[in-house]
């Protein structure tokens, strides 16, 4: 299952409405670059490493970016390594509330939000969705800053947490039906 066909089919007839969802969300057009809507898949899905989903993405993008995919494929990997660290770290001191904690420095690298591979409003994008996913708020709200300071908008925003959203369940769905077997039916019985 290393293509987004192989995805779409391999989802259960319950989750018809996500395979809807996926394609209007990876549709071309709309307020994303190809690299930012790209890396965002590929970032989510890497945070939820549901492996037959992240290879269809990735190979998706590749198939529709060619070799521009590269630098966005890097990203929404770095994007998401990065923030499965710091949405652990920042969303344990904003629950906690103790400003001990926060007067703490985090002593943790985080070199690549300055160097990215594509833009720097876009790699902010790429972790505002993974933060998203991962529920951490401190982390939400200061991506999302820098990525209005970045010269995106809120319309970015908005398309990046709705790629967020569809792929989270996609992978949902995905697990839900690779754990749960779908029912076995007898076969009609034929009149006697």
């Amino acid at each position: 299952m290393n293509t987004l066909e192989n995805v779409r089919e391999a989802l259960p007839a319950w989750a018809r409405d996500q395979k809807l969802n996926l394609d209007a969300v990876l549709a071309e057009g709309g307020a994303l670059s190809p690299a930012d809507r790209w890396g965002v898949a590929v970032a989510v899905a890497a945070a939820r490493p549901t492996v037959p989903l992240l290879a269809a993405l990735v190979a998706e993008a590749r198939l529709k970016m060619g070799p521009a995919a590269e630098p966005a494929i890097e990203d929404g990997l770095a994007a998401a390594s990065l923030m499965a660290m710091n949405n652990v770290f920042d969303r344990f001191r904003h629950m906690i509330g103790k400003p001990v904690y926060a007067e703490k420095p985090a002593r943790l690298r985080m070199n690549r939000l300055a160097k990215p591979a594509t833009t720097k409003a876009g790699f902010e994008l790429m972790a505002l969705a993974v933060s998203a996913v991962n529920g951490c708020e401190a982390c939400v709200k200061a991506h999302e800053t820098v990525v209005l300071e970045g010269g995106l908008t809120e319309d970015h925003v908005h398309e990046a947490v709705r790629i967020a959203a569809v792929v989270q369940a996609v992978a949902t769905a995905l697990e839900a039906a690779r754990t749960v077997p779908a029912p076995v039916t007898e076969p009609a019985l034929a009149p006697a």
